[in-house]
Formats: C-alpha cells, structure tokens, sequence
C-alpha cells in the first residue's frame, strides 16, 4: 500500500491561488489605438489562437505543482509485514586486551595462536548465533571503554571485536572498571535481561574499583555476570637448557572471579583450550537461550522521486514553450 509520511503538506495545494488572490497581476497600459470597423475579425482569429496557447502551459504548472506537493508529502510503498526475531535480551562483551593475551598457549588448525586471536574466532561464532539480542562490546586493559554500545547489528560488533589489538587500553588489567562501566550501559535496560559475558587472563591490577565491589553494584542493578578465565594450566617452553613445563596461568584470579559470577547470578567457566572456549559459548547459548518474540515490521521503498521527476519534465516543457513563443 502507498503511505504518505507527512500528508500535512497537501495543505500547500491552493498556495499559487491564495498567492493569485493577494497580488493580482498588473494591468496593460493601455494606450492609443486605431479603430477600424472589422476589429472583430483580427479578435475572433488572432485572439483566440493567442488564448489557446497561454492556456495549455497554465494547464502544465498547475499539474507540475500537484506532483511537486505530492512529492513533498513523501509518498512511500509499504510492502507486506515481515516478522523479526527479537529476544529483548541486552548481552555485552567484555573482552581483556593486556599484555599477557599475548601467550601463545591456545591451538586452531594445529598452529599455536594467541588468546585474543582465539577468543575472536569463538567469539565471532557465538555474536553471529545470538539473532534478536541486542549486543554491545567493552574492551578494557589498564582502562576500560566501550567499543560499541548495545545493537542488532551483529555484524558491526563482530568486526569491530576482530579489529582490537592486544595493548591497545594499556597492559595492565582493569576488571573492576569493566564491570562497572557495563553497568553504566545496561543498567536504563529492562530488568531480567541484562547479561555481561567477561573474558579475562589475569587479576585485578588497575582500576577505580575492585571486582567484587562492581559485582555488588551490578547484582544491585540485576546484571547477571558470566565469567571466563582463559588461559592453558601448563605449556612446553624450549629454552637453551631443554624443555620444561610452565603454568602461563598462574596470575589468573579464579577466586575471584567466581565471586564475582556467583554474586550476581552467573557462573564461572575455565578455558584452557579453543574447544573449551567453544563448548563455553554453546553451553551460554543455553543458559541465555533466544527467546524469539513476534514483532513484525514494513519495509518502506521511497516513491516521491517519480512525482518529482514528472514536475522537473513538465517544468522543462513549460519553459520551451515560452522560448518558443518568444
């Protein structure tokens, strides 16, 4: 169906009229002329070819003015409803960018890559199954900030997520602040749905706030907290003196961070490897399940380009003619 966004604007319809009514045209001079008896001869010849012409390109404005009013009006084509998936959930990731993200302990095609690097192909997967969540990403390091706030489009999340940089909010650690600026962004949302998945290697090391502070300000505000601890207990290190056994992860503070998921509703999970990671979002995808609600939307085409165009033809008519008559 054709719908008109600002339908108000046909009331621009007898401006020419109302404009014909305020300043009537200005009168021939008239002047000295000779008359002969058979006037009316050159009147019912001359006269009326002469009306018949000015009367045609009237006709052409006034049609041109109709389609330019109805092209103000913004006519549009409303196609059939389409339904959308909407969860009403706001899910927001916060993924660690310190210096130790840098350790190569994780495995993806049988080649060794670095944690962020394997974090971002897991990832990647789980944004684009999460259809009808509105979805925001926080980066932080020594400070937090948000890369892209809560939104549909996926795929916008997702490349800004694969465009981070390990260094790029500092080398430190600042979970606390992390926390505290998810609660910022979610806590104006509808309750029940506000869910903060958080990534990290490490322990608190900058930051205003403490973990368990900001988890008692989001368990306040009823943000539920997922947390992951991401990291290999142990890798082979070759050195000049052979090979030995090292535990990368010994400065992730898995005490706290399971208070920290524990005190807001969440769960704490382990990845030591890419399919720990993986089996961790599928397992997320459970708990916070897509609930897909009927809304439904219409998608619009604009129209008013051919009212427009017509008038712009009808104008380039009119405006020949008064060359040629000229």
């Amino acid at each position: 169906m054709i719908h008109f966004e600002w339908p108000w604007l046909l009331a621009a319809l007898p401006l020419p009229l109302l404009i014909r009514w305020l300043i009537p045209a200005n009168r021939p001079v008239e002047q000295a002329a000779l008359k002969v008896p058979f006037l009316d001869d050159f009147y019912s010849v001359e006269t009326k070819m002469v009306a018949r012409d000015q009367q045609w390109p009237l006709l052409l404005a006034a049609i041109a003015w109709l389609l330019l009013v109805i092209a103000c009006t913004r006519p549009q084509w409303l196609g059939e409803p389409v339904e959308q998936a909407v969860s009403g959930r706001d899910l927001m990731l916060a993924v660690d960018l310190s210096g130790s993200m840098q350790e190569q302990d994780f495995m993806l095609n049988n080649k060794p890559v670095d944690r962020l690097t394997a974090i971002k192909w897991v990832a990647g997967d789980f944004i684009k199954r999460r259809v009808g969540d509105r979805i925001g990403l926080i980066l932080f390091g020594t400070q937090a900030y948000l890369q892209t706030p809560l939104t549909f489009d996926r795929k916008t999340v997702e490349t800004l997520l694969n465009e981070s940089a390990i260094g790029l909010a500092g080398d430190n650690t600042a979970i606390g602040d992390a926390i505290g600026l998810a609660v910022k962004r979610l806590k104006n949302q509808p309750a029940n749905s506000r869910v903060l998945i958080l990534l990290t290697d490490g322990a608190n090391t900058a930051g205003e706030v403490s973990p368990l502070k900001a988890a008692e300000l989001a368990a306040a505000n009823q943000l539920k907290i997922y947390t992951i601890g991401v990291g290999a207990d142990e890798m082979i290190v070759r050195s000049f003196f052979g090979n030995r056994k090292v535990n990368p992860s010994r400065d992730l503070d898995e005490n706290t961070l399971v208070k920290v998921a524990e005190s807001t509703g969440g769960r704490y999970f382990r990845a030591r490897n890419a399919d720990e990671l993986n089996n961790i979002y599928m397992l997320l995808d459970k708990l916070e399940p897509v609930e897909k609600a009927k809304q439904y939307f219409r998608p619009r085409s604009e129209l008013y380009y051919w009212p427009l165009s017509l008038a712009l033809i009808l104008v380039g008519f009119i405006c020949l003619s008064r060359v040629r008559l000229s």
